[in-house]
């Protein structure tokens, strides 16, 4: 909302914004970039025009948008999902964000996917095995194992904790 209103102030039309991303109608000249970054960066955003870091943003919103605001989990492997839906090579696409972000895409995934089962255990609507199954992990000891790893409780101790602390999504 926040770039769709910034976009209108400045007379720029756009066909589509989604998170990440804009696509905007016309050129944009350079007094109005810089004027459209001013005014996102006071919002928290910022401009992205280098190639390498769109792709990044890309691969981290193809991620956040499939663990979670996507019912049906992939059914292809996350290496194929994102050279289909990205149109490149997994390895350029895994080498990049690697060394733009200091972390693999697999363990930024499986991070993003713990926050999701933190949720659904918060949310206390589903059991461990409904969570596994729903996340799609292999079983409930497999989803009690990862989490473990990632977050240094099991799953159980986890719930029972009455601070439930969770980290918002740019935090991940």
């Amino acid at each position: 909302m926040v770039v769709k209103a910034e976009l209108e102030k400045l007379g720029l039309h756009y066909v589509d914004v989604k998170i990440g991303e804009a696509d905007i109608i016309e050129n944009i000249f350079p007094e109005q970039q810089a004027l459209l970054d001013k005014a996102l960066r006071k919002s928290g955003l910022q401009l992205m025009d280098d190639k390498k870091s769109i792709l990044v943003e890309k691969i981290k919103s193809a991620i956040i948008e499939l663990v979670h605001y996507t019912e049906d989990q992939i059914k292809v492997n996350l290496s194929d999902y994102l050279s289909e839906k990205l149109n490149h090579d997994y390895t350029y696409l895994a080498n990049l964000f690697s060394e733009v972000k200091g972390i693999t895409i697999e363990k930024f995934y499986l991070t993003h996917k713990i926050e999701k089962v933190k949720e659904l255990i918060v949310y206390d609507e589903l059991n461990l095995t409904e969570i596994a199954y729903k996340m799609h992990y292999s079983s409930v000891a497999h989803l009690s194992n990862q989490f473990k790893k990632f977050t240094g409780l099991t799953p159980s101790h986890f719930k029972k904790l009455k601070n439930k602390r969770r980290s918002t999504l740019e935090d991940v």
